[in-house]
């Protein structure tokens, strides 16, 4: 605990710590790409416990500055957050021009992105997609799991699950590269036309096996996002549910004050 000077709480000795690593980072004392001092070096430069040093750490985290892989402790970002302007990402005219939504929004940034599809094909319905698409749980629907990559960094997963009755005649929607705009583009195409997009965001820990496929270290942050495509008839075409590293994104939306 901080003590009173002047009648004024004084700064909590890690927040000094983080505020200094943080002012180091932004003056370019530690550059992009290297390696923040590791726990034991911050202890003896100083003088405080492990447990300072790593609630030191947290706010430097936070600040979105760093990133901590597993096995490599943290590094200083090369390149600022994604912005994830998801007002903005999912217009029809984005769609028309060709442009997939990570891919434009990683360009914008400077970051180097790379979609690797993990699995295409049929698969039954979890209990949480199926309630969305209106079909029974085990339904068999057909499922499009990816690791999406920034700068070489895997940053986010995604599995969208479609409705078997919807995509069965779309041969597009089973290739790796669905073609220019995505799989939005392709159900356009064929007549599901979009009136909106839902997503539900919560944030919360990363399990063990998720950490692992992001590299993440163990506990670290993410924000799992759900999303319902819908179209002009009501129908939910497409949930797409998608777990992301909390550092490497910022969520953007703009909110109509109108009626």
């Amino acid at each position: 605990m901080g003590t009173a000077v002047g009648g004024e709480r004084a700064v909590p000795r890690y927040v000094q710590i983080a505020e200094e690593i943080v002012q180091q980072i932004r003056a370019g004392v530690l550059k992009p790409g290297e390696m923040v001092p590791s726990e034991s070096e911050l202890v003896d430069r100083y003088g405080v416990s492990g447990g300072t040093i790593r609630k030191a750490m947290v706010e430097v985290r936070a600040s979105g500055l760093v990133e901590t892989r597993h096995g490599k402790g943290s590094i200083v970002q090369d390149r600022p957050p994604v912005r994830h302007r998801s007002s903005d990402r999912f217009r029809r005219s984005h769609r028309q021009s060709g442009k997939a939504a990570y891919l434009a929004e990683s360009a914008q940034s400077g970051a180097t992105a790379k979609v690797s599809v993990l699995y295409i094909g049929p698969m039954e319905a979890p209990e949480d997609a199926a309630e969305r698409l209106g079909v029974s749980a085990g339904t068999q629907v057909l499922a499009r799991r990816r690791l999406y990559f920034r700068n070489g960094t895997p940053v986010e997963t995604a599995t969208s699950y479609l409705p078997w009755d919807v995509v069965k005649d779309i041969p597009e929607l089973f290739a790796e590269n669905p073609g220019g705009g995505g799989i939005y583009a392709r159900l356009e195409d064929h007549g599901h036309e979009f009136a909106e997009f839902v997503e539900t965001l919560q944030a919360r820990t990363a399990s063990k096996a998720e950490a692992s496929e992001l590299a993440l270290s163990p506990g670290a942050p993410v924000v799992h996002l759900i999303r319902e495509a819908r179209t002009t008839e009501g129908r939910v075409v497409e949930v797409c549910d998608t777990l992301m590293a909390a550092d490497q994104f910022i969520f953007e939306y703009r909110i109509p004050a109108a009626d």
